[in-house]
């Protein structure tokens, strides 16, 4: 994507099923899940670089063991900063139990920290606030009795942060913060202590307080804490958890907005975010990686048992499908097809758009995650030039030119844009810092014939259109081409995230600007007002009022603004910009339908209410963010 946005987290869960001496013997190593750990957590470093953290619990530890670890970090290469200090704790085990410490998983799991059988990993993009150790995930809720202990970690966002503070406070506490973090956690961690109490007071005529303890260690019900702590959640979410006796969690919101998979066999339970990561930590076929269903958790008991339980009624599902258009990695089978069909879907417009002029075309991508698409986009091209040639061989319809040319001719490809170094450009004042931008991007010379080609670039998607503006555009009319159509694999993102993704502002969105831009010109501008007093007067309506900003105009005129919009003066070439549609996302993406960005048909009560929101600090020239 050429505009760079902050986007979703990352999590990754290891749970041994088998005692840790088991895996030295057969492994030859008492790091096993670490290393594992490690691969999971790099093949998802696209999820987040703002931080990284990794957490441990041993299970079964004497009284006076600590049997909880974690480390996190800001550092620019987090996890392996993270992994060189785990990996140090090995090097002492040596240093101070000689050779044989490392084959003794008892004697490392009374003296070395991250030695235990559950592991919990978090990568970071922090979409707002502060970047610091204490944002970092796990977040750890610490107790002197074992199962009350909670480390948790998420892929989330909750646009009730307010009514979660409000109901904690009712139930008699006091957080010490007002963000979903910690009223999520803290919610949870009130149920584990009621959970607690519960089979407490079961048991207490029946044993001592030292016997109970391990009664409630075993008879912990978590699919019940989250039945009970779940219910007022309204956001996003892939939420893991441990508990200080070894059981552990994994739990998605009811629209599967935010993805989970799993693998489990006879020594591991493995959770991440994406499959390809367990597939590369694990060596495992896709096939045997499952998806935890929405609304559901896999449910991890101490004993090692794991059940999949629904937590709350499921809902039509809406998945991200930006997720398949972007974010997750392309090396996943079903989303490296998925993007090639959203650049095949786009060949009919393509084709109007140049006339059908292939010879006099240029076809390339703006690096480098659209490639995928690109690749598509190429393929349908090929396709629709297969089809030409039957009608001309097989049906016997005219066609112009030789038959010879016909016959070879090839799209013409070409590596137009390369991302160049990063340029230094903070020390420029405002008039310079565009001339540096622009240079961000390098381009292929003397491969456009000047003033006859059209150069046709892919784009995963076009969310501001700054870097198109400030910078593709004017690398590509360097060429002097005579036409230059950017091509967006995704629909016109028209409305603001709450769910994870950093677009939460709606007049950063191009989409938005071209709106504006045609309302003002046809002087329509009372209609801002109208839906601004809308908002107002119902902050908690289910309609999306700022859905009437767009419907007074057609897809075709708001990709004709927006193309206006990222033109510069100095831009001599002529430019279009065409978007996927919708319809065509859902072809391509049928599996995964959320498409609040491009529709505003959000999949929870509270995205309504935070589009709505949203455009009312807009109209009054707030910047902060409406959840």
């Amino acid at each position: 994507m050429s505009d760079a946005i902050k986007h979703e987290c990352g999590i990754a869960m290891i749970r041994l099923r088998k005692p840790v001496q088991y895996y030295i013997d057969k492994y030859g190593t008492a790091a096993y899940a670490a290393n594992r750990l490690y691969v999971l957590m790099q093949k998802q470093i696209n999820r987040g670089q703002d931080g990284a953290g990794v957490a441990n619990i041993k299970i079964g530890t004497d009284p006076g063991t600590r049997y909880i670890s974690r480390y996190r970090s800001v550092e620019p290469s987090a996890v392996n900063f993270i992994f060189d200090k785990i990996n140090k704790k090995y090097k002492k085990a040596k240093k101070i139990g000689g050779h044989d410490a490392l084959s003794d998983a008892e004697w490392l799991k009374e003296n070395i920290a991250f030695t235990g059988e559950v592991w919990l990993g978090h990568l970071r993009y922090g979409t707002h606030g502060e970047n610091s150790i204490e944002t970092c995930h796990p977040f750890l809720k610490q107790n002197n009795w074992r199962s009350r202990n909670l480390v948790m970690a998420g892929n989330f966002n909750m646009t009730n942060v307010e009514e979660l503070f409000s109901k904690l406070v009712q139930l008699g506490q006091h957080p010490k913060e007002k963000t979903d973090t910690v009223t999520v956690m803290e919610k949870i961690g009130h149920f584990l202590d009621e959970e607690n109490q519960r089979i407490f007071d079961k048991y207490k005529h029946q044993y001592s307080n030292e016997q109970i303890t391990h009664v409630i260690e075993n008879e912990l019900d978590v699919a019940r804490i989250l039945r009970r702590s779940c219910r007022d959640f309204d956001g996003g979410y892939t939420m893991a958890g441990m508990i200080g006796n070894g059981s552990a969690f994994v739990v998605r919101d009811p629209s599967g907005i935010r993805p989970a998979y799993y693998y489990a066999d006879d020594e591991v339970i493995v959770v991440a975010s994406e499959k390809p990561a367990i597939k590369s930590a694990f060596n495992i076929d896709f096939k045997s990686i499952q998806e935890i269903k929405p609304g559901n958790a896999l449910v991890i008991n101490k004993d090692g048992s794991y059940a999949e339980s629904e937590i709350l009624p499921a809902r039509e599902k809406k998945s991200c499908s930006f997720e398949r258009i972007y974010f997750s990695r392309g090396t996943d089978p079903a989303i490296y097809q998925e993007r090639k069909d959203l650049g095949k879907a786009l060949i009919p417009q393509i084709l109007k758009a140049i006339d059908f002029d292939l010879k006099n075309t240029v076809f390339s991508y703006i690096p480098n995650t659209a490639e995928t698409a690109f690749l598509g986009m190429i393929e349908g091209l090929e396709d629709y030039l297969s089809a030409k040639r039957r009608e001309v061989f097989l049906e016997g319809k005219p066609h112009m030119g030789e038959l010879d040319e016909l016959l070879n001719f090839r799209p013409r490809v070409e590596k137009l844009v390369s991302k160049d170094v990063k340029l230094r450009t903070f020390i420029t004042n405002d008039d310079d810092r565009d001339t540096m931008v622009a240079n961000v991007y390098d381009t292929t010379f003397e491969v456009v014939k000047p003033g006859v080609d059209t150069l046709v670039v892919i784009d995963d998607s076009i969310v501001r259109g700054t870097t198109l503006e400030k910078s593709i555009l004017t690398t590509l009319d360097k060429l002097n081409p005579k036409r230059i159509i950017i091509v967006s694999s995704a629909p016109q993102i028209r409305f603001p995230d709450c769910y994870g993704i950093d677009m939460s502002r709606m007049k950063e969105f191009i989409a938005f600007r071209a709106a504006l831009a045609l309302l003002k010109e046809r002087k329509m501008e009372d209609i801002l007002d109208k839906i601004h007093e809308s908002c107002l007067s119902h902050p908690n309506s289910y309609e999306n009022f700022v859905k009437e900003v767009y419907s007074q105009f057609t897809d075709d005129e708001i990709s004709s603004k927006i193309a206006e919009i990222v033109s510069s003066d100095n831009i001599k070439a002529e430019v279009q910009v065409i978007f996927q549609t919708v319809e065509n996302l859902h072809k391509c993406i049928p599996n995964h339908i959320g498409d609040w960005y491009f529709t505003g048909n959000y999949p929870t009560t509270g995205g309504t209410r935070v589009v709505n929101k949203s455009f009312a600090n807009f109209m009054e020239g707030k910047t902060v963010r409406a959840y």
